[in-house]
């Protein structure tokens, strides 16, 4: 089979099972830099189409710098009261507290200890590391020169986020909770950032679970920034076009706007949303 008719077959049979997804949510420990072997990646693996993928429950976290050219983020943003959602072992809480910010985190991952997370990191970065080798067409390599470049910058972060976590949780900097539903009043935050976890998992979680997702946000924000626009695979998310129709309808101003950042190839777009009042 070649790979242009795989590909069209992997389409046509993901589609057809998309209304299984549409029901299906990630569970707690599944989320942000957490990645699980999705249906997407069986059926990928089963018609022989390379995509990045993973076996098992992965704590992956990216830097404070990463956060910035992601969401295109000035020195104001940096000063103002920021949710990142679906953070994972980030660096950016960390480092934004260093420098004076004012940063909340929250992903299911943070009802384990320090030592947990760390022993996952450690256990599982071969494994992130032989599949970015295995599809380096996924990735642009301009930020990273090499694989083991990327490998080097995602543990400095991570361990920027190990060394604060145990400090930032007791303070509340490092929230254990996930979307749709946040344990934060209307309004806590000027700016929330989802990075990683919207429209990535597009085959995972459905149309319905996005726009409850981003409503959410903006509940607790007064903007919201989404990164990247891709799925899984370094493919364009169905959701971005849909989502944005129904939150315009619903009364909410979305924009999709480029960021001064690609790593995962065509993932250089963020969405921005928020209440047309605000």
């Amino acid at each position: 089979m070649s790979t242009s008719t795989k590909q069209v077959h992997l389409a046509l049979t993901i589609a057809a099972s998309r209304v299984f997804l549409e029901a299906s949510y990630i569970d707690a420990n599944n989320h942000s830099g957490v990645l699980y072997r999705s249906v997407y990646t069986l059926l990928a693996t089963f018609l022989e189409v390379d995509v990045f993928s993973l076996d098992e429950v992965v704590p992956w976290g990216r830097s404070f710098d990463e956060y910035r050219l992601m969401f295109a983020l000035s020195d104001a943003d940096i000063e103002s009261r920021i949710l990142g959602c679906a953070d994972g072992p980030a660096g950016f809480n960390a480092e934004a507290t260093r420098r004076g910010g004012n940063v909340v985190s929250c992903d299911p991952l943070y009802a384990h200890d320090v030592a947990w997370i760390r022993r996952r990191i450690d256990e599982t970065y071969d494994t992130v590391m032989a599949q970015a080798r295995e599809n380096l067409g996924e990735f642009v390599w301009t930020m990273f020169g090499s694989v083991d470049e990327l490998g080097a910058v995602r543990m400095r972060a991570m361990g920027e986020f190990l060394d604060d976590f145990e400090l930032g949780r007791s303070q509340g900097r490092y929230v254990e909770a996930q979307l749709p539903v946040l344990p934060f009043r209307d309004h806590s935050f000027d700016l929330a950032l989802c990075s990683h976890f919207l429209f990535l998992y597009s085959e995972q979680l459905g149309q319905s679970f996005h726009i409850e997702s981003i409503r959410e946000l903006c509940r607790v924000a007064r903007e919201v920034r989404i990164f990247p626009l891709t799925a899984l695979g370094a493919v364009e998310s169905p959701h971005v076009g849909p989502v944005s129709r129904l939150l315009e309808d619903c009364g909410f101003a979305v924009s999709i706007k480029a960021v001064p950042y690609e790593f995962q190839r065509g993932g250089d777009r963020m969405m921005r949303v928020s209440a047309v009042s605000a």
